[in-house]
């Protein structure tokens, strides 16, 4: 197992701004960690001031800050990022990270749900881009990551609505890389396998109440489709997020990467 808790401070971002939604816990957390000890500046955005104000006082490095903004408002995400952007210097690494689930068989599955998962999950990625894309073409340099997930690369059941939606960010991910292939600005997806966040305990809690299992025992029945037999960790998932971003990587570009053990090959 790598030791992530090693920090490494390359600075190959330094004098960078990136701006990560969904950024207060999970792996929004650890890759706002992980950007900012390779020495960029970070704006984080989500939902609640003071979850998102105690992860920024954790990161390494100066020159952070917070946006508060949900990100299926369309008004609020661009009064967001322009904010950040004034504070903080032009966005050159944009990390779509902020996406929820639920679970329900499809003929259970209201109109309210599935719209709430698209509105989350997909169309909160396209206004998040909508508003920062502009100046990353001006700027002829920028990094968009989008958190996908393995359910954007194939099926699982009775989560519908979550994978309709992942595939969309993945098929948004193709067609905008497409879009701006010649402007310096690359557009790829991460996809997660089942990962080690509070955002699982939801399908935890599904699986102890259908089956009477425990927590632990419905953790392992997760990890299992992993073909190493583990949960994914946060730090793996942000690593390949900054991966992205790093000098070295411009020739990648439209993909989707499974972070999953070989779970997605």
């Amino acid at each position: 197992m790598n030791d992530f808790s090693r920090p490494h401070h390359s600075l190959l971002l330094s004098g960078r701004h990136a701006l990560v939604t969904g950024a207060g816990g999970g792996i929004g957390q650890a890759i706002c960690q992980t950007l900012a000890r390779h020495g960029a500046n970070v704006t984080l955005l989500g939902r609640k001031r003071a979850e998102l104000e105690g992860v920024c006082a954790q990161l390494a490095g100066s020159g952070h800050g917070v946006a508060v903004a949900d990100v299926t408002d369309p008004a609020a995400v661009a009064s967001a990022i322009g904010d950040a952007a004034r504070a903080r210097g032009t966005i050159g690494v944009l990390v779509c990270n902020a996406g929820a689930a639920s679970s329900a068989p499809l003929i259970r599955t209201q109109p309210a749900a599935w719209q709430s998962m698209l509105d989350v999950n997909l169309s909160g990625t396209y206004h998040c881009i909508l508003a920062a894309l502009p100046s990353m073409i001006e700027a002829g340099w920028g990094r968009i990551v989008n958190v996908a997930s393995t359910a954007g690369l194939r099926g699982y059941a009775y989560v519908a609505a979550y994978c309709a939606a992942k595939h969309g960010v993945i098929g948004l991910t193709r067609a905008l890389a497409l879009e701006v292939a010649k402007t310096g600005v690359t557009v790829n997806a991460v996809c997660p396998g089942y990962t080690d966040t509070p955002l699982l305990d939801g399908a935890i809690g599904n699986i102890v109440a259908k089956t009477g299992r425990s927590a632990e025992q419905a953790k392992t029945t997760l990890a299992a489709s992993n073909p190493q037999g583990r949960l994914v960790l946060p730090d793996e998932v942000a690593n390949a997020v900054a991966w992205l971003c790093l000098p070295g990587s411009e020739s990648v570009h439209g993909q989707s990467i499974a972070v999953a053990g070989g779970e997605v090959m």
